[in-house]
């Protein structure tokens, strides 16, 4: 429980409560703690590259739609 950072700067990115179990080896979660935790840019269709919203650091792919309810994305 608690609140993921950044491994680079400490930027306060996800809380707990928004993560949940996917199929990917990767922590999946439902939003972000706050509205400039991260930034995106889509990569390729349904998919956004995640970085974070602070220092730029790579985080992964927001992946549209395919979060634990219909309509729902996963960072």
């Amino acid at each position: 429980p608690g609140i993921y950072v950044c491994a680079k700067c400490d930027h306060e990115l996800f809380s707990s409560r928004a993560k949940y179990e996917h199929s990917s080896p990767w922590p999946a979660f439902t939003e972000t703690l706050r509205g400039d935790s991260v930034a995106k840019r889509e990569e390729r269709p349904g998919a956004l590259k995640v970085t974070c919203g602070k220092c730029g650091n790579g985080l992964g792919h927001e992946f549209l739609n395919d979060g634990p309810k219909k309509g729902q994305s996963r960072f």
